[in-house]
């Protein structure tokens, strides 16, 4: 697995994004800086940006396009453009264990991998990852988490209300093995 590198670990940290532009623009900057072998485990509830999240790494990247969510496929392959690893685009909802996760024969040493729905999947096939975990605002009156909503907006998405995001690292040491 690719060591963990000092730009992206100076990402590290909790952030308010305010626009899927913002957060596709995050992504980006994420993906210039991520390397093959490299994986990140994305959480938050339907609509809180992980795919918004994963396109910005795709164009950081350089790989083909288009990035929609794997849902019904689980996993597709984004093949580089310009030499470098591909992505691979995992949607982990419908896996019942970190089995049919690897199952799967992502090549996780040679390319960079976006798990959606991946924690508590990924530590089992991967010594390091990163937890990117997105957290969404209803109407600017409360904030839905992967744990569940709260605040009388709760049944309302609103595409543009801001999202918290909170990039952290897991790898042996920090992840308790």
């Amino acid at each position: 697995m690719s060591t963990t590198t000092d730009g992206l670990q100076a990402l590290a940290g909790r952030r308010e994004i305010d626009t899927p532009a913002a957060m596709e623009e995050f992504g980006e900057q994420l993906g210039r800086m991520l390397r093959p072998g490299d994986v990140l485990v994305l959480t938050g509830p339907l609509g809180a940006g992980k795919t918004t999240l994963t396109r910005g790494i795709a164009a950081g990247l350089g790989v083909r396009g288009p990035v929609q969510s794997p849902t019904f496929v689980i996993a597709r392959t984004h093949p580089s453009l310009v030499g470098g690893a591909p992505l691979v685009h995992v949607d982990a909802y419908r896996l019942g264990s970190a089995a049919e996760l690897d199952d799967l024969d992502i090549d996780f040493d040679t390319s960079v991998v976006v798990v959606e729905w991946g924690r508590g999947l990924v530590d089992k096939v991967a010594d390091s990852w990163w937890d990117i975990e997105l957290e969404r605002e209803w109407g600017g009156t409360g904030v839905d988490t992967a744990c569940g909503t709260s605040g009388p907006a709760a049944a309302q998405m609103d595409a543009d209300a801001p999202r918290v995001l909170t990039l952290t690292r897991h790898s042996p040491d920090t992840a308790g093995r």
